[in-house]
């Protein structure tokens, strides 16, 4: 399923989501102009297990592995993030979505310490966001793009749906990676559920309190 907008429109401009796709695209391109170079800025730069460095759960949340990779992240924070920075605020979603980048990259690295590779994406913040936005929105519906045998059709599926389906995927998928080898790359899956529990923690912590409120 590719999600493709969202029921529930934002009340006021969302400055600091569109800051941050900016930040990634930036980043980004500036990573893809390096040439031969890129590996060895994301292997200074991103989150290695074994070589952890609290400034680097900072700064691997900005870099991707490709352009596939941006483009789905930026894709996930655009429809969800505008939502949760209209309950948040600017300067608190600022924090939150940082916050839960950090969560969810220490998460990651927990459950494979030993590995040398660097971990980069904003998933894991965006997972954060994700989170959030299940519990502030239990009503809105994500327009999502279905293949159905050999159609694609576009549905409206329940947002709470949709984030629970990805999130025990997620979940399962990090559960049957246990015991692997940690020198091989693939998904964060415990990226993502590290950062979706954050988000689901740190949101009403953090919320304005003139909002109005969803489950929560």
């Amino acid at each position: 399923m590719i999600p493709l907008r969202d029921t529930i429109p934002s009340s006021r401009v969302p400055i600091c989501n569109w800051a941050i796709i900016a930040a990634n695209v930036a980043v980004f391109l500036y990573e893809a102009s390096l040439g031969r170079r890129a590996d060895a800025f994301v292997q200074a730069y991103g989150l290695v297990p074994r070589d952890f460095a609290i400034t680097n759960l900072l700064t691997s949340m900005f870099l991707h592995g490709g352009w596939l990779h941006l483009l789905g992240n930026m894709l996930y924070l655009y429809i969800f993030g505008d939502n949760v920075e209209d309950r948040l605020g600017h300067v608190r979603y600022l924090v939150f979505y940082l916050l839960c980048g950090a969560a969810a990259g220490a998460a990651q690295a927990w459950t494979s310490p030993h590995s040398g590779l660097p971990m980069v994406g904003a998933s894991g913040a965006i997972a954060g966001v994700s989170g959030a936005y299940f519990l502030f929105f239990p009503t809105s519906r994500v327009v999502t793009l279905v293949p159905i045998f050999f159609f694609l059709q576009v549905v409206e599926v329940p947002a709470v749906f949709f984030l629970a389906i990805w999130f025990v995927w997620q979940f399962v998928s990090g559960v049957a990676m246990l015991g692997e080898k940690s020198g091989v790359g693939g998904v964060a899956f415990w990226a993502h559920v590290g950062g979706f529990l954050a988000g689901m923690v740190l949101a009403p912590a953090l919320r304005e309190r003139a909002a109005p409120s969803g489950w929560i």
